[in-house]
């Protein structure tokens, strides 16, 4: 039951807690870029999912053959072997695809969120939480870029997968298709994502008791009281 518990954590975490781009901001420069349509959104966050989920586990497989000097150059190796798989994938059996996603495909070996799990989980846990902590960073991944797409989509072309939604009703806002729109709906996900997360919210207790300077302040208020009295 707590090993089930402890997977469920471990998945959940990279959704809202430990989101890859709202909370740790990481691979801020592909959701950006590539999020101008929901199905660009879907496209890279499932070709980023499926390396994150593949290299995690090789690399835990690995992780007591990589000599420790060289374990960042073997990471990028083993990452880009699977982005290769995904790439040529992506080009046989969607074009389309392929050239919306463009440079940003191959890019994913140097994803600093692919990099980063690997660093930080894969090469110290066994293979099966390795693999859950790559499908939920995946998943968060997937879910925040969906979410900017749908959003930039909808308001600067007034359509959600290519179906139109807001025709007739408004104008489309071009400025969301174009990177200052794509920054602005970025941080209003951060703050969401920190709201959802319960972080910037006021402490429980505020009294002068839980002051870092509270003692410092009771003997200034002392003095203040004998001069006062004198």
């Amino acid at each position: 039951m707590d090993e089930k518990k402890s997977l469920w954590q471990e998945f959940t975490k990279g959704i809202i807690k430990e989101n890859p781009v709202l909370r740790l901001i990481l691979g801020c420069c592909a959701t950006l870029a590539v999020t101008t349509a929901a199905s660009n959104a879907i496209g890279m966050g499932a070709a980023t999912t499926f390396v994150l989920v593949c290299s995690n586990a090789a690399i835990s497989l690995l992780r007591n053959i990589i000599p420790n000097k060289v374990r960042i150059p073997a990471f990028i190796t083993i990452i880009a072997g699977f982005v290769t798989v995904v790439q040529l994938f992506i080009k046989a059996f969607s074009p389309a695809l392929d050239t919306a996603l463009g440079v940003f495909l191959p890019l994913i070996v140097v994803n600093c969120i692919i990099l980063g799990r690997a660093e930080m989980f894969a090469s110290k846990n066994k293979v099966l939480p390795s693999i859950i902590d790559g499908l939920g960073m995946g998943v968060g991944f997937t879910a925040a870029m969906l979410a900017m797409g749908i959003i930039r989509e909808l308001l600067g072309a007034g359509t959600v997968f290519g179906l139109p939604i807001l025709s007739g009703f408004m104008e489309p806002i071009i400025i969301f298709l174009l990177p200052p729109g794509g920054f602005f709906v970025f941080g209003m996900l951060i703050a969401l994502a920190g709201k959802l997360s319960k972080e910037g919210h006021a402490p429980e207790s505020t009294a002068c008791a839980h002051c870092p300077l509270a003692q410092s302040c009771s003997k200034i208020s002392e003095k203040q009281g004998k001069g006062a009295a004198e």
